[in-house]
C-alpha cells in the first residue's frame, strides 16, 4: 500500500523521506506481529532497487563517494560535512557559548535547517549535544510506554508509528552531521527552522494523546481489595464505572467463593 507513496517521493525526488516512511512501516509491522521472514523477503527485493537508484542518480553516487573520503574534495562536495565536523570539534566539552558560533556565518550551508545539530555542538559543546540526545531518548521511551498502555492495537500501532517517525529523523540527522552516513536532507525534529520540523511531530503527538484520552482507562485494584473507587472510565466526555464493578451478580459470586460452607457443599 505504501508503494505508490514511495514512487511519488522518488520521482520528486525525496530519497530521505522514503527511507523514513519505509522505516516507520517496518517498525509498525514488527509491533503488530509480522513475521521476520517477510522482512527478509522485502529487504532482499529492496536492496537491488536502492543500489540502482544510487547508481542512476549522479548526485546520490557523488554523495556516497564523498562520504567515504570527504577530504578528497574539501572545497566542493566535501565542504559541507567538513565544516560541520569543524563546528562540532571546536565546541569542545562546554561549547563556545550560546549565539557565539562562527561556523554558521557563511561556512556551513543551511545551518538553521539540516545542520542545526552541528551549530548546537559548537555553541553548547558535548554537554549540550548529550542533553538533546537524552531528551529525544526520553521522548522515545515515553512513546513506547504509551504504545504499551494503549487500549487497542490501533492506538498502539499509531503511537509506535509517531514515535518511530521522530526517532528515525533524529538518527538520520545526527548521523549526517557527524559524517556517519552520506549527506541527505533531513531536519532535526523540534529544532530545525522548518514548518514540517515543528508541525509534523507536534500535531500527530497531540492526536494520539487525545485518542488515548478518549478511550476507557481502568486502574488496577489493590490485591484483596474490593473498592469500586479504584475503577474509572472515560467515555463520551463523562466518567463511568464499568458494569462489572456495579453488578450485584458479581458481588454474590465473590461471597460464594469466600464462604467456606458453600465450598464444602460444592466438594460434597
Amino acid at each position: 500500500m505504501i508503494a505508490p507513496i514511495i514512487v511519488l517521493l522518488l520521482l520528486e525526488p525525496h530519497f530521505s523521506a522514503s527511507i523514513v516512511i519505509v522505516g516507520i512501516v517496518c517498525i509498525m509491522m514488527i509491533v503488530t506481529g509480522c513475521k521476520f521472514t517477510h522482512f527478509l523477503a522485502i529487504g532482499a527485493a529492496a536492496i537491488p532497487g536502492v543500489i540502482l537508484l544510487i547508481i542512476k542518480s549522479p548526485y546520490r553516487l557523488q554523495r556516497a563517494i564523498t562520504f567515504l573520503n570527504p577530504w578528497e574534495d574539501a572545497s566542493d562536495t566535501g565542504w559541507q560535512i567538513i565544516q560541520s565536523l569543524y563546528a562540532i570539534g571546536s565546541g569542545g566539552l562546554f561549547g563556545v557559548g550560546l549565539g557565539e558560533s562562527k561556523q554558521k556565518y557563511l561556512y556551513i550551508p543551511e545551518p538553521h535547517n539540516d545542520f542545526i545539530f552541528s551549530i548546537i555542538g559548537e555553541e553548547l559543546g558535548f554537554i549540550g549535544c548529550a542533553l538533546i540526545i537524552l531528551l529525544f531518548a526520553i521522548f522515545i521511551w515515553r512513546g513506547i510506554l504509551i504504545a504499551m498502555k494503549a487500549p487497542d492495537m490501533f492506538g498502539s500501532a499509531v503511537a509506535v508509528g509517531i514515535t518511530a517517525q521522530v526517532g528515525i529523523q533524529v538518527i538520520i540527522n545526527i548521523a549526517v552531521v557527524t559524517s556517519s552516513m552520506p549527506v541527505t536532507g533531513m531536519p532535526l525534529p523540534f529544532f530545525s527552522y522548518r514548518r514540517n520540523s515543528i508541525i509534523h511531530p507536534t500535531v500527530p503527538n497531540g492526536s494520539i494523546a487525545q485518542y488515548l484520552k478518549s478511550k476507557c482507562k481502568m486502574k488496577t485494584p489493590p490485591i484483596g481489595g474490593n473498592n469500586e473507587s479504584n475503577y474509572s472510565c472515560r467515555r463520551n466526555g463523562r466518567t463511568h464505572k464499568p458494569r462489572a464493578c456495579n453488578s450485584k451478580q458479581n458481588k454474590k459470586r465473590t461471597k460464594r467463593f469466600k464462604n467456606p460452607i458453600y465450598s464444602e457443599q460444592q466438594e460434597d
